[in-house]
């Protein structure tokens, strides 16, 4: 059976994508994993991978040519299969006596879409129809998402651009969005469970519409038929039983606290979150009013001391009722690991054991650094960080030294003329890399703003997938939890991150003299199939030189 891939969705703002390059042609067979193309979007320019195996039988958008999201992008088949009924609308006249074929010759490219429409098999086809929605992929890496709460159910009117619900990705929580209107039918991933990107999370259609096909294929007629988003295949709903766990029904309680004292996350609405901010307001003192005790902007403007109090007391009973310990009793708690956590796990552990690391250190000497930073922040509405001036020497060094500015890609070395700065930042639930681009191109000024906002976008939870893709080298600073020297696992696919630690005041030997100075420890880790030792060495050595004089960076 063909495969229909359209354009992917490959950013929570992404409408239309453009082949910038075609990795594979028609003809040549296609494993799983391979990459079909690269796809620029309105944020990065992506690697887009298959997720079938077969022939590529056909190219749907050229390259250099723009397309909308879920336009028909390429089929993939069985090699000399017959495709003229997903090309042209209709089916060859020898198919149209099956029933299995039925189904398929009311297949057109223009039917695809990016939910998955559900006929009803019956003489006469109803007009009627009824949308499944699929779990979406909201980054690059993902592979499956967390629904963290559901913001509408059963039964609930769905206007276009309602949000459904939260889902928690590899990189973050975000609101995802219906495209469709209609009335929510069915929920098939419950709060809190995780499941595969395309797995079946909703259906949407006319209130009181049979949907029994959808969740009993097996049962269903024959003729009944399923298109489905890229990159599932175009297929007949019999051939492809869904999985549908059961869903929890949501419970919704307008005077109700907010679910989160409970269960330890705080559901709030973007604006809310940012009014709190705003207010110096806690989340977890306020009573949330909308959906499912979701807290709305109205709850932060009549937030009041008294209500705090009110909950604080609660709390404290609570807490007062706990079971106590008994001595030499062994105990322990098991909490379910979170899909940053677990991505986070899987990718360290792929980076650590597929390039071989080398670790360099070098102690740097930051009196005159100490100095400039001072001079830099006694100007007007001028902040920057020993932070960001290691991100601007660092930029500075990977221009003068390129083989470290690389990427390992088999058979091939990828030499970035670019400098993205990836910036991890220590989150709630584990760590993210924001991406700081052209950090050679800013000023410390500018690159102090752009880790600021990052960093705060990154504790909120409302980074963007394309603010954590595309970086070439990544620094991971410590030093200011008094840390003064460690190393890190390298953020693939850079071929180095730096360590930075905490600057310390020791005695150090000045021309001969002992006096006090201030120095801070930087280590360099790098992937051994890119990066010589001896390339690595020259590396540090002019980042310690502009570091000790950050004057040079200003030429």
């Amino acid at each position: 059976m063909a495969i229909v891939v359209n354009m992917p969705r490959l950013s929570d703002t992404m409408e239309e994508g453009t082949v910038a390059k075609w990795l594979k042609q028609v003809g040549d067979v296609i494993s799983e994993g391979d990459i079909l193309a690269e796809i620029e979007t309105d944020k990065a320019t992506m690697e887009f991978e298959s997720f079938n195996e077969g022939t590529l039988l056909h190219i749907g958008i050229q390259e250099g040519d723009a397309a909308p999201v879920d336009a028909l992008l390429a089929i993939i088949g069985e090699k000399g299969e017959d495709i003229s009924a997903l090309l042209s609308g209709g089916a060859p006249a020898a198919q149209e006596a099956s029933e299995a074929s039925a189904a398929e010759a009311a297949v057109s490219a223009a039917e695809v879409t990016a939910s998955v429409v559900v006929a009803t098999a019956t003489a006469t086809a109803l007009p009627e129809e009824v949308i499944v929605v699929n779990m979406p992929r909201l980054s690059d890496t993902m592979e499956e998402g967390t629904v963290a709460t559901w913001l509408k159910k059963v039964g609930d009117v769905i206007e276009e651009g309602d949000i459904l619900a939260e889902i928690e990705t590899d990189k973050a929580t975000m609101e995802f969005e219906s495209f469709n209107a209609g009335t929510l039918l069915h929920i098939g991933i419950g709060e809190g469970e995780a499941a595969p990107v395309d797995s079946l999370l909703a259906i949407i259609g006319p209130k009181g519409a049979d949907i029994s096909a959808v969740l009993n294929p097996v049962a269903a007629p024959v003729a009944a038929k399923t298109v489905a988003t890229a990159p599932v295949a175009v297929n007949d709903a019999a051939a492809a039983p869904v999985a549908t766990p059961t869903p929890k029904a949501p419970v919704a309680d307008a005077t109700a606290v907010n679910a989160s004292v409970q269960t330890g996350r705080i559901f709030a609405s973007p604006l809310a979150k940012k009014l709190a901010k705003e207010k110096g307001i806690s989340l977890s003192e306020v009573k949330g009013t909308g959906e499912q005790g979701r807290i709305v902007k109205i709850d932060i403007e009549r937030f009041t001391p008294a209500a705090a109090q009110s909950i604080a007391t609660t709390s404290a009973t609570a807490s007062a009722q706990a079971p106590v310990m008994a001595a030499g009793e062994e105990h322990y708690t098991e909490v379910k690991n979170s899909q940053m956590r677990k991505v986070i796990a899987k990718r360290l552990g792929e980076s650590k054991f597929s390039a071989p690391h080398y670790y360099l250190t070098v102690e740097v000497a930051m009196d005159n650094a100490m100095a400039s930073r001072a001079q830099i922040n006694s100007l007007p509405d001028t902040k920057v960080s020993f932070n960001d001036m290691v991100l601007k020497a660092s930029a500075m060094a990977l221009k003068k030294h390129p083989q470290v500015n690389t990427t390992w890609q088999g058979d091939t070395t990828r030499f970035n003329s670019h400098v993205h700065m990836g910036v991890a930042v220590a989150v709630p639930d584990g760590l993210v890399v924001p991406v700081v681009r052209f950090a050679d191109q800013q000023s410390l000024s500018q690159i102090g703003a752009a880790v600021k906002d990052l960093a705060g976008k990154a504790r909120d939870k409302k980074l963007t997938p394309a603010e954590m893709e595309g970086s070439t080298f990544t620094v991971s600073n410590l030093g200011m939890f008094g840390i003064q020297e460690f190393t890190s696992i390298i953020n693939q696919p850079n071929s180095a991150i730096l360590s930075v630690g905490a600057i310390v005041q020791k005695p150090v030997v000045k021309e001969g003299a002992i006096v006090v100075g201030n120095t801070m420890k930087i280590t360099l880790a790098c992937d051994h199939r890119t990066v010589d030792g001896a390339t690595a060495a020259a590396f540090l050595q002019t980042l310690q030189a502009f570091l000790e004089n950050p004057v040079t960076m200003l030429a």
